[in-house]
C-alpha cells in the first residue's frame, strides 16, 4: 500500500456563524463545532484510507478563543499520522472576523477514525508523508499521543466495569 501526502487528505470547510449556532454567551455553541469537526476529520480519514471508517476518539478538542456571529468559521483537517488500521486526524478550527479580517486558531482537535473493510472489521491504511513544519511536527509527536490514547483506552475499559448500565430510577 503506498504511502499517501498529508494534503491529499486535507478538508477545508467555511462557514458563517448564525444566532442559531450560538449559546447563551452569544458564542458558537460547543456542541455544535464538535459536530462540525467530527464531520470534516471523518472526510479526511475516508480520502486518506478510501475506506469506510469510524470515529474511535476525540482526544482533544481544545478552545482557545470564542467564534462569535461575526466570524465566519474554517475547518481545516488532514490525515497526520496512520497506525495498521487506525489514523490520527489533526482540526484546526480558524475564526475570521469578517468586517477586519482578523483571523485566529479558534480551536484545535485531535481524533481517532479507524478504517473498516467489507466485513465491517479494521482493516489497513495507508501510512502517512509530512511536508510543511506543521505537517511534519504533528506527524513526529503522533507516536507519543498513540501511546497515551491506548494507555487511557485501556484505564476506560477497566473502569467501565465498574459502571451500571440500571436506570438511575430502577
Amino acid at each position: 500500500m503506498e504511502a499517501k501526502y498529508c494534503k491529499e487528505s486535507r478538508v477545508v470547510r467555511t462557514s458563517r456563524v448564525f444566532p442559531n449556532d450560538v449559546n447563551s454567551h452569544n458564542t458558537l455553541f460547543g456542541g455544535r463545532l464538535m459536530s462540525d469537526l467530527d464531520q470534516v476529520a471523518s472526510i479526511s480519514a475516508l480520502r486518506h484510507s478510501r475506506r469506510d471508517c469510524v470515529t474511535a476518539s476525540t482526544d482533544s478538542v481544545d478552545f482557545l478563543h470564542p467564534v462569535r456571529t461575526t466570524d465566519a468559521v474554517c475547518f481545516e483537517s488532514y490525515v497526520t499520522w496512520a497506525g495498521t488500521s487506525s489514523m490520527e486526524v489533526f482540526v484546526k478550527i480558524i475564526a475570521e472576523d469578517l468586517k477586519s479580517g482578523e483571523r485566529k486558531v479558534a480551536a484545535t482537535a485531535l481524533l481517532t477514525f479507524v478504517a473498516l473493510d467489507q466485513h465491517k472489521r479494521p482493516t489497513s491504511v495507508p501510512q502517512v508523508i509530512p511536508e510543511t513544519e506543521e505537517e511534519k511536527k504533528l506527524h513526529e509527536t503522533a507516536p507519543e499521543r498513540a501511546r497515551i490514547r491506548k494507555e487511557r483506552k485501556q484505564k476506560s475499559k477497566e473502569w467501565a466495569v465498574h459502571l451500571t448500565t440500571r436506570h438511575p430510577w430502577d
